[in-house]
């Protein structure tokens, strides 16, 4: 199944199940791919997250029941995953502008999310730099964290901020941000911010060191300030390089962002030629 279909076959679950307790391990599990990846490549196709589809689907869909049948409003609130009549009230209100008492009694009007459908779309011709390198295991040394995969977009980069603004970046500088799910079979992932580990050198307090194993790696250069340039790249690789190459699929449940030094430039991270790089671990298909 190639990166679009799997997508488009886990729109069809989610759709298909929308009433029942929903898992990224079972959603990801049913089309074959790590919950790292589905959520990563979900997020960067559909330009929100999969936690983000399904409640506002089920909102939705519970508008839709509200006001076209009698059913009680604290039974319609249970079947679409809310487990009091006050937090449904609350999401409801923030999604459709007023109360599901209020649009019952008013014939308010209400919003409307449709399902996703996932297609081919012809675009013209597109070029992406990358290079295909085989890397020995290598050790890094940094500070970790575990995330989950619902809401890293703004927590991650507030990591970054904090490991700066507590002084550990006299230690580590933050040559690599590594994302690692081992066992891809989980709700959260680590994220490592890391530099090259030197063994001559004492191991500091609270900093953890890690084994990146040997992998062949798509490398993908991006170049332009932070953190557009990158996340261009990031939507490129899941958006148009996976689902059209023929050669190689994703092989391991981590990816590394490498980034310059941004001392080299006269605007640092900001500068139009900052340069930075994506590794995604693959395999021949």
């Amino acid at each position: 199944m190639g990166w679009i279909e799997s997508i488009g076959e886990a729109i069809r679950y989610i759709e298909d199940h929308i009433t029942e307790e929903l898992s990224m391990d079972e959603i990801a599990g049913r089309v074959f791919l790590s919950p790292f990846y589905f959520q990563k490549g979900f997020s960067m196709l559909c330009g929100f997250t999969v936690g983000e589809y399904v409640r506002l689907r089920r909102l939705t869909l519970a508008g839709s029941e509200l006001v076209m049948t009698d059913n009680k409003i604290i039974d319609i609130a249970v079947k679409y995953g809310y487990d009091s009549p006050d937090s449904f009230t609350k999401a409801f209100t923030r999604f459709h502008g007023v109360t599901p008492t209020a649009m019952r009694k008013e014939g308010a009007m209400m919003k409307s999310f449709a399902p996703l459908k996932i297609e081919f779309m012809l675009k013209g011709g597109f070029i992406m730099e990358y290079k295909i390198m085989q890397k020995d295991a290598f050790t890094v040394l940094g500070v970790s964290r575990m995330f989950k995969y619902e809401g890293p977009k703004t927590e991650i980069p507030a990591f970054w901020a904090e490991h700066y603004q507590s002084g550990k970046g006299k230690y580590v500088c933050g040559m690599y941000g590594i994302c690692i799910d081992e066992s891809m079979g989980t709700d959260e992932f680590e994220y490592v911010i890391a530099d090259n580990y030197n063994p001559a050198v004492e191991v500091p307090e609270g900093f953890v060191t890690r084994v990146i194993p040997e992998h062949t790696w798509a490398v993908f250069p991006c170049r332009g300030a932070m953190p557009d340039a990158i996340q261009t790249v990031n939507h490129q690789i899941f958006s148009e390089w996976l689902p059209n190459c023929k050669e190689y699929e994703i092989a391991a449940g981590c990816n590394v962002e490498m980034y310059d030094d941004p001392k080299q430039y006269p605007k640092g991270t900001q500068d139009d030629l900052y340069y930075t790089e994506i590794w995604i671990p693959v395999k021949k298909k």
